[in-house]
């Protein structure tokens, strides 16, 4: 008996070969330098920070060489897979602005070359392993578990590397009659790559950010199929679909590099080229003094939703990501202010040796650019976008007065230098609550006043303002009169005679708008003082020093 009896024994139904497929899936008409590149999550839970990551390298790669960025759904772990996982992938990717240009959701194909959910191409893996068996190259095994962690306890004992290999893969001598034989007896069987590979040998491997490496020959027989659900494993699928699909470059985590020998023996069995490969840094975060990997289990930012949730502009967190990716791009935007990050010119090269440190309060100082660059329009549009779906309480206030809370963001926002404290839009509310009497009224605060800490003398400085000073018509007549009351009570209206004297006044000029300030928002930092005593108006701001102390 042959290795095609075999091969047929075990799937009898696969008429189909090699060449059916690579007729059916023509090599893609790109010009030279035109990328194929793909992003292909497990549908195993929610999008998180690594996957978006590299979403965004494969699709940089793609986009700036005129190339192909296309979505392939990894599913062949059926125990895995989470219920509307693949949905939340898909409008992530597009929220993000990462669209792919091929993809299959919800019943609908888009591209040449799918099906792009591996479920749906069981028939082409089946094909391509039937010819490995055929080969001589794949063989069923029916090594139990029992046997399995027998057979490892008996290598840990007599000191030896673990594994499926060499004189250890029992199942891999064994005669096609008795393979044939235990097939027609329905016992249970995987089918295992055959490897040719010496581990002691090493072989050059090219990896785009690491340089030339030379790693360990594999010598593993992997498993290539499970019997219960004829679906290959990973290493294999994406074997056959970066084939067929035409992948130029793979980006992967740095903790694959570890099975490429395995996947380069794959590609080398068929005769097929393998594309490049971007192994990329692990994502990292300071904890106390310590660096570790960013955990799905224990960091929420680890989810993508953590900065949706937390209102943060998706552009944000693209570009707090591309600071990461590679070690020249915040150089090359503050040159290039005007540019996107698809202009850039990313370089493997450039990636971190090491992992790639993520910091939120970086994060945080971007997305607060990126909102000081908002016009009161976009800003309203974006956080009331944000409030629909993550606060109530700020949606309210947004439609209590909708030209109101415009007027509100707007303070300081049309400066050479914009004002610069809203980091997400979930900070917006803790940040201009004063603005509204009824909250004020209700809302327990804490006045920090500073260097005047007297209460007479506050309400001193407050009654007389309101009783002489105020007049809101015109900044420089506000301003100068806060001066004028300055020189009344016994305080430096000019700073530099202050300086030169502190002991000949009371305080200075910052002094008594300090406590203009914290008497009527309760807070010693915020926006342009006028601005606001001029939208909140004279009434409001009477009624507020008139019962501070009431």
């Amino acid at each position: 008996m042959s290795n095609k009896d075999l091969a047929d024994a075990i799937f009898p139904n696969i008429t189909m070969t090699i060449k059916y497929y690579e007729n059916k899936y023509k090599k893609r008409n790109l010009p030279d330098g035109c990328y194929v590149t793909r992003f292909a999550p497990s549908p195993t839970g929610y999008m998180h920070l690594g996957g978006l990551y590299q979403a965004i390298i494969n699709y940089i790669i793609a986009k700036k060489s005129g190339g192909i960025f296309y979505l392939r759904t990894e599913d062949t772990d059926k125990a895995r897979q989470i219920d509307g996982a693949v949905e939340l992938i898909i409008k992530t990717l597009n929220a993000y602005g990462l669209n792919p240009d091929e993809y299959e959701y919800d019943g609908k194909v888009v591209g040449e070359y799918g099906p792009y959910v591996q479920s749906e191409r069981k028939e082409i893996y089946q094909t391509f392993i039937k010819y490995l068996i055929e080969i001589g190259r794949a063989y069923p095994c029916f090594c139990t578990k029992q046997e399995l962690d027998e057979m490892r306890e008996n290598q840990e004992i007599i000191k030896v590397r673990t594994g499926y290999h060499g004189r250890f893969a029992r199942c891999s001598r064994m005669s096609i009659e008795e393979a044939i034989e235990k097939i027609k007896n329905k016992e249970p069987y995987v089918i295992r790559f055959r490897s040719n590979g010496n581990f002691e040998n090493k072989f050059e491997f090219d990896d785009l950010r690491q340089g030339k490496l030379f790693l360990n020959e594999n010598d593993i027989d992997e498993v290539i199929m499970k019997s219960e659900t004829m679906l290959p494993t990973y290493h294999f699928a994406h074997v056959v679909d970066d084939y067929l699909m035409g992948t130029t470059h793979v980006v992967r985590g740095e903790e694959w590099l570890s099975s490429a020998p395995k996947h380069i023996q794959m590609f080398e069995a068929f005769g097929f080229k393998p594309p490049k490969y971007i192994h990329t840094p692990l994502i990292m975060k300071k904890d106390g003094d310590s660096l570790r990997k960013i955990s799905k289990r224990k960091d929420p930012e680890a989810s993508i939703t953590y900065y949706d949730e937390a209102g943060y502009p998706k552009i944000a967190v693209i570009e707090s990501l591309m600071t990461i990716i590679n070690s020249n791009y915040e150089e090359w935007h503050t040159a290039n202010p005007d540019k996107k990050f698809t202009d850039f010119e990313f370089s493997a090269k450039k990636m971190s040796t090491s992992g790639a440190l993520y910091d939120l309060m970086k994060l945080d100082d971007i997305s607060k650019n990126i909102i000081s660059k908002m016009t009161k329009e976009e800003l309203y549009i974006e956080s009331l976008n944000w409030a629909d779906k993550y606060s109530e309480s700020l949606k309210k206030l947004i439609l209590k007065d909708e030209d109101y809370y415009k007027n509100i963001i707007n303070i300081e926002r049309e400066q050479e230098k914009p004002r610069k404290d809203i980091a997400k839009y979930s900070d917006i509310e803790n940040l201009i609550w004063y603005m509204y009497d009824d909250i004020y009224r209700s809302k327990e605060k804490q006045y920090d006043w500073k260097n005047i800490t007297d209460k007479d003398e506050i309400k001193n400085i407050l009654s007389t303002y309101i009783n002489k000073y105020i007049d809101l018509s015109d900044k420089d007549i506000w301003f100068n009169n806060i001066k004028i009351m300055c020189d009344e009570l016994g305080y430096a209206s000019n700073m530099k005679e202050y300086k030169k004297n502190p002991e000949n006044y009371k305080g200075n000029v910052a002094d008594i708008s300090t406590v203009l300030r914290v008497a009527l928002t309760s807070k010693s930092m915020t926006p342009d003082l006028f601005e606001i005593m001029k939208l909140l108006g004279e009434d409001s701001i009477k009624e507020r020093y008139n019962n501070l102390f009431k």
